[in-house]
Order: structure tokens, then sequence, then C-alpha cells
């Protein structure tokens, strides 16, 4: 996918000027997070993650002159911290077809979450279909997203981007909000 791609798919879902901190979880080798350092006001901050070294140094090769960009080696199904990030939380996340690898994705997502700020955005590109197969094993469809967000303290998510899938299906990417805590 061209970044161009990436970013049309992405437009709807992540405030344009927002000029916060990101984490792309499931990074690979960018295509997503490129379009999210565009996306984001100058000043915007993008982790990067991914378990694959190989897919961090094609990263670093596709974004070699990004400020903004931590890119960080660790898989996002564990427990992990993000360098630099210290008590602060995200502003959002972005898991761009990489959840549906993920077994126990409720309580993966739910300590997701937890990391994302009070009114902060978790956005999913995800394919709509039914059936597993060895490169979606555990597929999220539009109906089990929606009761996923619900389960871990999200919005109702909207749907901002369709697209049919090469791969058979439909692409779509969803944006829903964390809950405000009011104090």
């Amino acid at each position: 996918m061209k970044t161009s791609e990436a970013v049309a798919l992405l437009e709807g879902a992540v405030p344009w000027s927002a000029a916060g901190t990101w984490a792309d979880l499931g990074c690979g080798d960018g295509v997503f997070t490129k379009a999210l350092v565009e996306l984001l006001a100058k000043g915007g901050r993008v982790y990067a993650v991914d378990r694959d070294p190989r897919a961090i140094a094609a990263l670093r090769k596709r974004l070699p002159n990004s400020p903004n960009l931590v890119p960080v080696v660790v898989d996002f199904t564990r427990p992990f911290e993000l360098p630099g990030l210290e008590q602060r939380q995200l502003d959002g996340i972005l898991l761009a077809n990489s959840l549906h690898y993920v077994r126990d994705v409720e309580a993966v997502l739910g300590r997701l979450v937890a990391m994302v700020a009070s009114g902060g955005r978790v956005v999913v590109i995800e394919y709509d279909r039914r059936a597993a197969n060895p490169w979606v094993p555990y597929p999220i469809g539009i109906a089990r997203w929606n009761a996923l967000a619900a389960s871990v303290g999200l919005s109702t998510p909207v749907i901002t981007a369709t697209r049919p899938s090469r791969f058979s299906g439909d692409l779509y990417v969803a944006a829903a909000d964390r809950a405000r805590i009011s104090c």
C-alpha cells in the first residue's frame, strides 16, 4: 500500500490537527506509521512498536529523518513501557492489521486502552470477514470490534473508511474514544 492510500484511510479517524503522542502498535515496516506522522500536526510524537527487529529496521529506512518518531522493538501483546513516556499517557493508539494476530484480544486491548489518556482515541484497521486463515488467525469483524470496544471502556466505534481487500472481504477503519474520566 502506498503512503497516500494509508493517509486516505486514516484521515477520517485521526484528528488532523492533533499534536499529540501516539503509538502505532504492530507497525511492521511503517506504511501506516508514515501516514500517522503525516497526519499529526508538527510536534506530534509517534512510537512505532513492533516485535520484529527487521520490521523496525525497514521502518527506519522508510522514515530516516523523522525526529518525532520513536522506534521500539517490543511485543505489544505483553506488558511494556515506552521510553520517555514515563507517567504520561498516550493521546491515541493505532492498531493497523495487528489485533487479528492476538488470541486473547480483550485482555490485551484492555491493557492497551489503559495507556490512553481520558478522551484519547483508539483507531483500528481490520478485515470484516468471518473465517480465520493463516494471515488473519483471529478475525475481528465490525460487530466483534463494537463489542470489544464496549468491553474495554471505549465509545461506540465510528467506521470512518472501508475498502475492498484484495485478499477478499473488506478492510475497515474504526475510531473509538476512551471515556473521559471526571474528577
